[in-house]
């Protein structure tokens, strides 16, 4: 007896670990990452499921010291951030957000903390200089969610930091102010009160030199969610692009020009 999900023409197709891949993606919003008892860096809430024995312990956990000293250096971030190892296979996904691997040779790239979910120990993660960014160095795998398709750009190039998910070796960007708004009262008064926000017409991240800039195809950051998180009831933010402020419910309201303000306006 046929199953009511394939029994039809053109139904889903359903997979198990032998028809799964390995190491690539199963669809555009979704990364299978086979681990042969080996290890693989994971940040928390990005596991969808996973078939085989596979443990996900804390990146203080004592046994993983050695690992650490090589391949974790971001205190900062630490708490976000598992190590999974043992042998199987299990699915990587950011909220229906395009996934896709890159890979790293003898290289450093910088990429946007919160687009990036999960890399291979052989790869050292740092803290970048800027804030909100994570550098990885060496030569290995990692996986990245974006708002859309990644294009690549040659520097030198002007971005809103809105599209900005990374750079590749070359030097980190500075910031530029459009002349009309560092001059126009209006530009001014923006900039110190956040009365109307400031677009990528107006201020942009300048790359200069050789190197590779990564864009997402849309100027809508992926929303921060608190890792793990369960979207709550309708009218609720769910931690889902354009989903109103995110925060505890029942909050003060963020009044125009505090700090998480100019942080979001500066893309960081």
């Amino acid at each position: 007896m046929n199953s009511p999900l394939t029994g039809a023409p053109g139904g889903p197709v359903v997979l198990d670990p032998h028809t799964l891949p390995s190491d690539d993606n199963v669809n555009p919003y979704t990364f299978c990452v086979e681990l042969k008892g080996s290890q693989w860096f994971l940040q928390k809430g990005k596991m969808i499921a996973y078939y085989g024995q596979i443990e996900f312990n804390g990146i203080g956990h004592g046994r993983f010291d050695r690992l650490l000293r090589t391949s974790f250096h971001s205190p900062l971030h630490a708490s976000d951030w598992v190590v999974a190892e043992g042998s199987g296979k299990m699915l990587l996904a950011d909220r229906a957000f395009d996934v896709n691997s890159f890979d790293l040779e003898e290289g450093n790239l910088t990429i946007r903390a919160g687009n990036l979910l999960a890399y291979q120990p052989t790869l050292a993660l740092k803290q970048s200089i800027v804030p909100g960014f994570l550098t990885l160095i060496g030569t290995g795998k990692f996986v990245a969610a974006s708002n859309g398709p990644v294009v690549f750009m040659e520097p030198p190039i002007r971005v809103d930091p809105q599209a900005l998910v990374g750079w590749a070796d070359c030097p980190s960007p500075c910031h530029h102010y459009d002349h009309g708004y560092m001059a126009g009262v209006l530009g001014g008064l923006r900039a110190m009160t956040g009365i109307g926000g400031a677009s990528g017409e107006e201020h942009q991240f300048e790359f200069v030199g050789a190197g590779t800039v990564l864009l997402q195809s849309t100027e809508l950051l992926m929303a921060d969610q608190a890792v793990g998180a369960v979207g709550g009831a309708a009218g609720q933010n769910a931690g889902v692009p354009g989903g109103g402020q995110h925060g505890q419910q029942g909050a003060a309201p963020r009044l125009p020009g505090q700090l998480g303000d100019l942080q979001r306006r500066f893309g960081l």
